[in-house]
């Protein structure tokens, strides 16, 4: 049915500037700690890290990600965990979260998953035929006739089931 693809995983933390001595470098800005006299100030801000790459062993080595573990994003997402828990260690970062892209695609066509909405499934006009139902795919008939068999509704006319 659904395939799931994730990707560009990252850290976001919300950093709430202090009025007393963080460096700029404490932050990433390097170079800046004299121009801004060893304070930063202000409202708070987000800001995105990014984990190195699983095949990165360091001194410019690089592994195939799979070699970690069957499961790429389980790792990726133990990775961004640890990180989030490093800089919640931090004083001056409120909060934090972990993200991914995800894309989800059909496993018969490669298509981008879409379903039929209720407002769809009850508009004849966006439905296959008679027995179709929210939740239901629409980008290829095999996907269509998978969610059918799993839910006992009859298959489309065209694969043999009834109308």
């Amino acid at each position: 049915m659904k395939k799931t693809f994730r990707d560009n995983w990252r850290v976001v933390v919300e950093i709430m500037p202090r009025a007393r001595e963080i460096r700029a470098s404490q932050l990433g800005f390097t170079g800046l700690d004299y121009d801004l006299n060893g304070r930063l100030t202000g409202e708070a801000f987000e800001m995105t890290f990014v984990p190195r790459d699983l095949g990165d062993i360091g001194s410019g080595f690089f592994v195939s990600g799979h070699r970690h573990g069957r499961d790429v994003d389980a790792a990726y997402r133990a990775r961004c965990e640890e990180m989030l828990a490093e800089f919640r260690r931090c004083d001056h970062v409120l909060s934090g979260r972990v993200e991914c892209d995800e894309e989800h695609r059909c496993s018969h066509c490669d298509l981008v998953w879409e379903v039929l909405t209720a407002d769809e499934a009850a508009d004849g006009s966006t439905n296959q035929d008679a027995h179709s139902v929210e939740g239901e795919p629409v980008c290829c008939e095999a996907a269509i006739n998978e969610f059918r068999t799993e839910r006992s509704i009859p298959l489309l006319a065209t694969a043999g089931g009834a109308a």
